[in-house]
C-alpha cells in the first residue's frame, strides 16, 4: 500500500504472520516469474529481473525459491502464464486507487476486484480515470545511520531526482530506468541500501482527516491487497499519523 506519508512499507495487519510472510513470498515469486518470461533469465540484460531479484532477497525469500521461479518464467521449468492487469478506481471520499494485478484468469480476477471496491464504499472506474495523478518512478530506503550529506553525493551523482527523510531512514527517487544504477551507486559506496522497487507516486493527494472516512479508505485498501492475483495497491490519500496509527493498533 502506497499514501501519501509512507512509501510501501506500513502493513495495517493484526496478527497471522507467518501467513502474511507466506502471501508476501507468493506475490514476489510471481513477479519474478513475469519479469524472467518478459525479459529473459540474464540478469545482466534484464533489468525488470534485477529488480525484482533483489526485492525478493531484501523480504527474505530463498535463493533457490528465486531461481526455480526465473526458471518457471524462462520456460526452463513448467509453470502457469499470468497476464499483467491493472484496474483503476476510487476509495471513500474520492481517493484514487491503481491495482496491479498478475493473473492466470482475468474475467475471474476482474470480476473479484469490482466486487472488492463494491463491498468497501468504493467504485471501479474506467482505464485512465485516475491513472494520470500517479508517476512511476524508483524508490530505494537507506537507513538514517548514514549522513545525509554522502547519500546525497552518491545518489545525485548515480541519477536520482529527490532524497527525502521519511523518519527512520532516507528514500531515494529515481526514474524508473535508473533504479538499478541507483542502488549499484550506493551498495558501491558502502550505504547498504534497503528495499527498493519501482513504485506508483501520486502527484496529488486527498486529504482524509476523519476518522472514519480514513478507516473505510485504509479498509478497502487492505482488502485489496489480501487478494491473491494483487500484487501492489497505490492510493494518493493523505491521512493523519495519529489516525494511521490508531488503525495499526
Amino acid at each position: 500500500m502506497s499514501g501519501h506519508s509512507k512509501w510501501a512499507t506500513t502493513k495495517y495487519r493484526k496478527g497471522a504472520q507467518d501467513a502474511a510472510r507466506a502471501k508476501v513470498f507468493a506475490k514476489l515469486i510471481r513477479q519474478i516469474e513475469v519479469a524472467a518470461r518478459e525479459g529473459g533469465s540474464d540478469m545482466t540484460a534484464n533489468a525488470g529481473l534485477r529488480t525484482m531479484y533483489a526485492k525478493a532477497r531484501d523480504a527474505s525469500v530463498p535463493i533457490d525459491t528465486i531461481e526455480r521461479a526465473i526458471k518457471r518464467g524462462s520456460g526452463e521449468l513448467e509453470g502457469v502464464r499470468y497476464e499483467s492487469i491493472s484496474y483503476e478506481g476510487y476509495a471513500p471520499d474520492g481517493v484514487a486507487v491503481i491495482v496491479e494485478c498478475l493473473s492466470d484468469n482475468r474475467n475471474r480476477t476482474g470480476a473479484e476486484i469490482r466486487n472488492l471496491f463494491s463491498r468497501n464504499g468504493g467504485t471501479m472506474a474506467e482505464p485512465g480515470a485516475v491513472s494520470w495523478q500517479f508517476e512511476r518512478k524508483g524508490v530505494i530506503a537507506v537507513p538514517r545511520t548514514f549522513e545525509e550529506e554522502r547519500v546525497l553525493e552518491v545518489v545525485m551523482e548515480s541519477g536520482a531526482e529527490d532524497l527525502t527523510d521519511e523518519d527512520e531512514r532516507w528514500l531515494v527517487t529515481s526514474s524508473p530506468s535508473d533504479l538499478v544504477a541507483v542502488r549499484t551507486a550506493l551498495e558501491g559506496a558502502g550505504l547498504e541500501p534497503g528495499a527498493s522497487e519501482l513504485t506508483m507516486v501520486a502527484t496529488s493527494t486527498v486529504e482524509v482527516a476523519s476518522d472514519s472516512e480514513a478507516k473505510r479508505v485504509l479498509r478497502l485498501v487492505e482488502a485489496l491487497e489480501d487478494h491473491d492475483d494483487v500484487q501492489n495497491v497505490y492510493a494518493n490519500f493523505d491521512i493523519p499519523d495519529e489516525i494511521m496509527a490508531a488503525y495499526a493498533g
